[in-house]
């Protein structure tokens, strides 16, 4: 059993129609339908936690120093 991946659109008379390769024979096939289901409510939102990332941070003395050509060319340190 082999399987192919396409994409469709269904019409409004809820069919869908495919042109398949020539490669697929005639006959008797498998259908698998995968389709997303959209809602039509948004999801809550997480209420925001004030003091979440209170902690402390430190930037390195040479943050605005140059890098070396060694990083831009991707070569071993």
């Amino acid at each position: 059993m082999q399987a192919i991946e396409m994409k469709a659109q269904v019409t409004n008379k809820h069919e869908i129609i495919l042109k398949l390769p020539e490669s697929i024979r005639h006959g008797t096939v498998k259908v698998i339908i995968m389709y997303d289901e959209e809602t039509e409510t948004s999801p809550e939102k997480k209420q925001r936690q004030f003091g979440q990332f209170k902690e402390p941070f430190f930037i390195a003395d040479d943050f605005d120093s140059e890098l070396p050509d060694s990083f831009w060319l991707g070569e071993q340190v």
